[in-house]
C-alpha cells in the first residue's frame, strides 16, 4: 500500500502566489524522486473550532490562510529515499519558504484505504 506525507500550515495571504510557485517547484522535485502525486490546497471553508481546529493547531494569525497538502509515494522506503535526496538537492536549498515553517504540522502515514 502507498505512503502519504500530510501537511497543514498557515501562509500569509499576501504570499499566495509565492507559495504556489514554491509548491510547484517542490512538487516537480518530489515527483522526480518517486512521488506519484502531490496535492496542494488553499483554505476556502476552514471553520474555527470551539476547542481545536486547523487554525489553532498552526497558530494562524490574522491575514493568513490555511493550506492542506499531501504527497503520495509508492512505499515508505521510496518516500524515505526521496526525502533524503530532497534534503541534499541544491534546488531546494536555494528556496525560501513563503511561510513560517515552525508552525507547520507534518506527518507520514501508511495508507490503509484508497477508494
Amino acid at each position: 500500500m502507498s505512503y502519504v506525507d500530510g501537511v497543514v500550515a498557515a501562509v500569509p495571504e499576501a504570499n499566495k502566489e509565492a507559495y504556489i510557485e514554491h509548491a510547484r517547484q517542490a512538487a516537480t522535485i518530489f515527483k522526480e524522486f518517486g512521488a506519484t502525486e502531490v496535492v496542494e490546497c488553499w483554505g476556502d471553508d476552514v471553520p474555527e473550532g470551539k476547542i481545536n481546529s486547523m487554525h489553532t493547531a498552526v497558530q494562524r494569525k490574522e491575514g493568513e490562510a490555511i493550506i492542506f497538502s499531501w504527497i503520495i509515494w509508492p512505499s515508505k522506503e521510496i518516500r524515505d529515499a526521496g526525502w533524503g535526496r530532497m534534503m541534499e538537492d541544491s534546488r531546494m536549498a536555494n528556496q525560501e519558504m513563503p511561510f513560517d515553517g515552525s508552525r507547520m504540522i507534518f506527518g507520514g502515514f501508511d495508507m490503509v484505504l484508497e477508494a
